[in-house]
């Protein structure tokens, strides 16, 4: 547990390449190894401050997988470390037929949400999913392929806008289930 290893990237930190995709079950492997070594119960007969360490290790090795294996935020890693800004917050200027279809969804959701159809809603969220992935791909040639960072950046904007389809979903099924 050297701290020279606090300045590695997550990719390095996992032994991965930086990369949009990237092996799964790979990433998975690298996360077990490293929390058996650094999990503060290991560490529970030291003094205070090692303690501590273990803990900034176990915490950082914690969110270094909770970004790389979210695709969204893995993207937003990659760009970040590529020193782009995506603006998520300021840039909301998206192409008009994109928010079209974001009405289209929201209002689609809320009327399977007020008719009560789960059928509805498996159906849109299998539809979401399959859009998502088709994002996704799109987002792996910009990263990876075409180091296209400026498109790349639109997509990870757009695809935060089906995350909160997919958060609308989930919780028109709740309402339904209630």
């Amino acid at each position: 547990m050297s701290a020279p290893g606090f300045q590695q990237d997550f990719f390095q930190l996992f032994g991965l390449p930086a990369s949009y995709r990237l092996d799964g079950a790979l990433l998975d492997q690298s996360y077990h190894a490293l929390q058996e070594q650094v999990h503060p119960d290991k560490f529970s007969h030291l003094s205070e401050a090692e303690r501590r360490i273990s803990m900034q290790w176990a915490t950082r090795v914690n969110e270094a997988y909770q970004t790389l294996s979210n695709p969204a935020r893995r993207a937003r890693y990659l760009l970040s470390l590529h020193g782009v800004d995506i603006q998520e917050e300021t840039n909301t200027a998206m192409p008009a037929d994109f928010l079209m279809e974001q009405m289209e969804w929201r209002e689609a959701i809320g009327e399977a949400r007020q008719a009560r159809d789960a059928v509805e809603l498996d159906k849109l969220e299998s539809r979401l999913q399959r859009e998502m992935r088709g994002l996704e791909a799109q987002l792996a040639d910009k990263i990876d392929i075409e180091c296209d960072y400026a498109v790349a950046a639109e997509s990870v904007r757009k695809l935060k806008f089906q995350e909160r389809l997919a958060e609308e979903i989930a919780s028109a099924f709740d309402a339904i289930d209630t």
